[in-house]
């Protein structure tokens, strides 16, 4: 590759700035150690930009990303400060309704026995990957209030499903299961109750699934889903739903993962830039005290490397925090001692030695 990739980084709040920090290192390492063409473009947006001048996402900011960049790092968003969350609101939406990155991707998947907590499973029951609509749904914020403040007051969000939007991200899901080698695409919905809007899921997924006749499909209500993944996670491959109930049954996901501390995810679309964010919140209570776990972030950073064209660095990452966890170089949350900053300088070592 000779072009330039272009990586807007934007740190985001409380621990969100430990974590970017420590993947600003890891992306140097790869760039001097393994001759990966990046260049990191600095921004300074997050809740401190915000109270000092009101600042959220800056047209001119917006207009970079969009013309000249292929991917974007952005740390946790939220700050008690600000309990509107308006430059969350505007960051976050701006890159993902903004640029239409309809397509989140959620690995669930756990890296070593000791972050298992299920009785009788070993790290390798829980392999899977979670496609969740990431434009439409309840987020859209299409509804509104009534008699506010009254015993009367009525209040309503919408459920937006469009044709395009329900298709495109089942398509995807099969796609990648095909690409990847996966046997067996799930769909999840809650069309026994949600009967307009899920039962479109119902007809597009029985649609696709039928081109796809080598893959095993199944369907599970969403709480069904939930039991199912607790009792025997390893019934699951590639999962497919909508972006509320992708936004509950992967953090349900990260449990067995270690917590949301090791649960990475991709905001993308086919074409042009994608976002790349560890799901973990700011974490306010514990900013600035060494304790954030930055292992989300750095196999956060594999998927933007796979992202950008960079195949073997995905793997490669992913087997430097498992070996980072085996070895104790690791925060607490998951069974080590180290800090924040001392666990991205043992993953660096190891970039820069390998």
């Amino acid at each position: 590759m000779t072009d330039t990739n272009k990586i807007a980084v934007i740190p985001g709040d409380g621990i969100g700035k430990e974590v970017v920090a420590e993947g600003v290192k890891v992306l140097t390492a790869l760039r001097e150690h393994r001759g990966r063409n990046l260049e990191l473009l600095h921004y300074d947006l997050g809740a401190d930009r915000f109270l000092a001048d009101g600042t959220t996402f800056p047209d001119e900011v917006r207009d970079t990303i969009r013309n000249e960049c292929k991917a974007v790092l952005l740390g946790a968003m939220g700050d008690p400060r600000v309990p509107g969350m308006e430059h969350a609101r505007d960051i976050i939406f701006g890159l993902r309704f903004g640029f239409d990155l309809y397509c989140n991707l959620r690995p669930v998947v756990c890296l070593h026995d000791s972050l298992m907590p299920l009785k009788g499973r070993t790290a390798k029951d829980c392999d899977m990957v979670v496609f969740r609509e990431n434009t439409e749904g309840v987020y859209v914020a299409m509804g509104g209030q009534f008699k506010r403040g009254t015993p009367d007051e009525v209040a309503i969000n919408e459920d937006l499903n469009t044709r395009k939007g329900v298709e495109r991200i089942i398509r995807a899901a099969f796609e990648y299961a095909t690409r990847h080698g996966r046997k067996k695409v799930t769909m999840v919905d809650k069309s026994n109750a949600m009967r307009h809007a899920h039962e479109l899921w119902q007809r597009v997924f029985a649609e696709v699934s039928k081109e796809h006749a080598g893959l095993e499909t199944n369907h599970q209500y969403v709480d069904a889903f939930c039991f199912n993944l607790i009792r025997d996670p390893s019934q699951f491959d590639v999962v497919v739903t909508s972006n509320l109930f992708g936004d509950i049954v992967t953090d349900l996901g990260a449990s067995l993962q270690g917590g949301l501390g090791m649960a990475a995810s991709a905001n993308i679309r086919p074409d042009g830039v994608g976002m790349f964010e560890p799901v973990h919140g700011s974490a306010p209570d514990i900013a600035g005290q060494g304790k954030a776990n930055p292992l989300a972030t750095v196999l956060t950073i594999g998927m933007m490397m796979t992202h950008l064209g960079y195949d073997e660095d995905e793997p490669f990452l992913t087997d430097l925090v498992r070996q980072a966890i085996d070895a104790g170089e690791c925060t607490a949350d998951v069974g080590g001692k180290r800090t924040t900053s001392q666990v991205g300088d043992w993953i660096v070592s190891r970039i820069a030695g390998g």
